[in-house]
């Protein structure tokens, strides 16, 4: 049962085809929710979700989000897509920039635009899924930490923008998380990856749900998720 007891809550989501995405997708889905998944590759997500809305759409352009049809109401949009490409500064070409930047800020800045009716219709929540690498810069990461740098400084503008709207915005920080982006970084660190000493996708997922289901007399800005 929703939270809301006979209503069923609508959400839109980024990222569902793996990651803290999908364990998120899951959850509101075995809960009875509704689901809108902006996906790339629609295989990825039918048949774990078969009563989705699926949004086909490639969030590295923008002329294709600017073109979705998206609903009329949302309890949340949650941004947790995201691209992953170290290097040194000296080292970056220009596509592992333009690439970051594009599906980790720009995308989430077009999308929340387009979703913005809705979202004010329901008085909703914008969540954007950031990282650790939003908080602070470390060498070889410079072009990941800018888009999420940049993400948090979207959500900060958004709040102030959204406020007498009564859309609630939350960025979550989650520190290292076991899921196919954190393997492949640890492959372009030359490191073993080991998902143990990591925190699992549901603890993140956990945090996330309580901001969705926050009641409304309240708003979480910003939440921290660390491994211990």
């Amino acid at each position: 049962m929703t939270p809301t007891g006979s209503v069923r809550r609508r959400h839109l989501l980024t990222g569902a085809g793996s990651g803290i995405g999908r364990e998120l997708a899951r959850r509101l889905s075995r809960r009875g929710d509704e689901l809108w998944l902006v996906v790339r590759d629609p295989a990825k997500v039918t048949e774990e979700f078969p009563d989705a809305r699926l949004i086909v759409a490639d969030l590295a352009d923008s002329t294709a989000i600017a073109g979705l049809d998206l609903p009329d109401r949302l309890d949340s949009l949650v941004h947790a897509a995201g691209v992953v490409e170290l290097g040194a500064v000296a080292e970056l070409d220009e596509a592992a920039w333009t690439d970051q930047l594009a599906v980790n800020l720009v995308a989430p800045a077009l999308l929340t635009r387009a979703a913005l009716p809705a979202l004010r219709a329901a008085r909703g929540t914008a969540i954007f899924v950031n990282s650790g690498s939003g908080l602070r810069a470390n060498p070889g990461w410079a072009a990941y930490a800018a888009s999420k740098f940049g993400l948090r400084a979207l959500a900060d503008a958004l709040r102030l923008e959204e406020r007498d709207h009564g859309v609630r915005v939350t960025s979550v920080f989650p520190g290292r998380t076991a899921t196919p982006m954190q393997e492949k970084v640890h492959r372009q660190e030359g490191k073993d990856y080991d998902e143990s000493h990591w925190i699992r996708p549901e603890t993140v997922v956990d945090a996330l749900v309580s901001v969705i289901d926050l009641p409304a007399d309240a708003t979480i800005p910003e939440v921290q998720v660390s491994p211990r």
